[in-house]
């Protein structure tokens, strides 16, 4: 660890009040800004209810340059404009519309039309603040309670199962450089290049607007198990 960060450990343990945690909002949804430090790299937590991930990220980022994004609340779905959304959804109009109609039956046109609305115009500004600068990359970390790799894999464009006893844990890359890496892991790993379908997901996202992107996927509950993961990635991809 360098000097820079070790004298920022000490000073943030003695003066939490130099060292704020901001609430942003991305499309109308709250998020934890936290940063450290002049890397690129993006980092986000976007699922309320996956504590382990936001855990781990919270952690990692205390002596770790980057900006990390940790959804504020402790559900799955979010509002928005008074309509429920999967917040990981909402990155394209053809996913978020899907989303809510799918969590809000019945909800009535014009009320769908206004949140739609709403995110397009919302949606540029989060982006200017998620999508990283050229070159580097937005890393998400998620948890899961049955989701496994196994229901990947007909969608990917290359695979490397290194754990066929733990398919609940792998990484899944937009970039067929980053995956030429990661297939060197003891983990699992999956690539997905490809933009379509569209599900208003950041994955797809990433694949459309051409920048690196990779998820991580582990069983709720598995700090250790994710911890180890991020540190892996992290010390291997620049």
């Amino acid at each position: 660890m360098n000097n820079g960060i070790d004298r920022r450990v000490f000073v943030a343990g003695w003066f939490p009040a130099l060292f704020p945690k901001p609430e942003v909002e991305l499309s109308g949804v709250a998020f934890r800004r936290k940063s450290f430090g002049h890397s690129p790299r993006r980092f986000i937590v976007i699922h309320g209810d996956e504590g382990t991930a936001r855990d781990v990220l919270d952690t990692y980022m205390f002596d770790h340059e980057g900006v990390a994004y940790l959804v504020s609340g402790s559900e799955r779905n979010v509002d928005v404009q008074g309509l429920k959304i999967d917040p990981n959804r909402m990155f394209s109009r053809v996913g978020a519309e899907k989303s809510i109609r799918g969590l809000n039956p019945g909800v009535a046109e014009d009320r769908l039309r206004a949140a739609l609305d709403f995110l397009d115009k919302e949606r540029g500004k989060a982006l200017r603040q998620l999508v990283p600068p050229k070159g580097s990359r937005l890393f998400a970390l998620h948890n899961n309670r049955e989701y496994s790799v196994q229901d990947e894999i007909a969608a990917s464009d290359a695979t490397s199962i290194q754990e066929p006893d733990r398919p609940r844990s792998f990484f899944l890359c937009t970039s067929p450089a980053d995956f030429e890496v990661l297939k060197k892991s003891p983990f699992n790993v999956v690539l997905q290049s490809k933009a379509e379908p569209d599900d208003g997901s950041l994955s797809r996202l990433a694949a459309r607007m051409g920048f690196r992107y990779i998820n991580l996927e582990c069983a709720i509950g598995d700090y250790e198990g994710q911890m180890a993961r991020v540190r892996w990635m992290e010390d291997r991809l620049g």
